[in-house]
């Protein structure tokens, strides 16, 4: 099985953006896992691009039939919303390495399922104000802001993404320092730099 580069980072932080940007690179030949969620679609997201939207019955027989090889579920302020990676035969349709996103308990148990030789991670972060702004921007774009569920998604990700959850998960190394971590302080540089590492590690196969 070739790669899976899996992008870890707190909401606001470019995730997405970077995502993105290294799909489009045909220098690297990645293929995205795209996810499953039972939330609401967003304005401008499409089926099948950021996730396959389902209901929560559709999420429970994909759970019966074996497929989930993680799932989450957030108490939010419309309800539970579940977030899920299922082993749908995706992996097997692409050639090249494969990337996805998510948190750091998504990233641990899709590294147990696959092995840590497959599953890459990469670390996104940015300062704590900075992200606060970042969603607040993001979120004012909508038609319909969301601003109750952007506060109660920042507080988790502060729960979430503690030194000691990161530690544990193998992303912060015994000085401190995170493994394959960016800041993302200028979205460009950000991406640059991720794009080096990736062709970095295809480099050595």
């Amino acid at each position: 099985m070739n790669r899976i580069f899996y992008l870890i980072g707190k909401s606001a932080t470019g995730k997405d953006t970077i995502l993105s940007a290294l799909l489009h690179d045909p220098a690297l030949g990645l293929s995205e896992i795209v996810q499953y969620t039972t939330r609401p679609i967003r304005d401008g997201e499409e089926e099948g691009r950021e996730y396959h939207f389902i209901t929560m019955e559709e999420s429970l027989r994909l759970r019966d039939q074996g497929k989930v090889v993680e799932e989450r579920v957030y108490q939010t302020v419309h309800g539970p919303w579940k977030y899920m990676f299922v082993d749908d035969g995706q992996l097997e349709c692409g050639t090249g390495d494969f990337i996805a996103v998510g948190t750091v308990e998504s990233y641990v148990k899709v590294r147990d399922y696959f092995g840590d030789g497959v599953v890459v991670p990469i670390y996104v972060y940015v300062e704590t104000g900075e992200r606060l702004q970042r969603a607040l921007n993001r979120e004012r774009i909508h038609d319909n802001p969301k601003y109750a569920e952007m506060c109660r998604r920042f507080l988790a990700d502060e729960q979430d993404f503690s030194d000691e959850k990161l530690r544990a998960a193998g992303l912060i190394d015994d000085g401190g320092q995170y493994r394959n971590g960016f800041e993302n302080v200028t979205l460009f540089d950000t991406i640059q730099s991720v794009r080096a590492f990736v062709l970095r590690c295809q480099e050595k196969t």
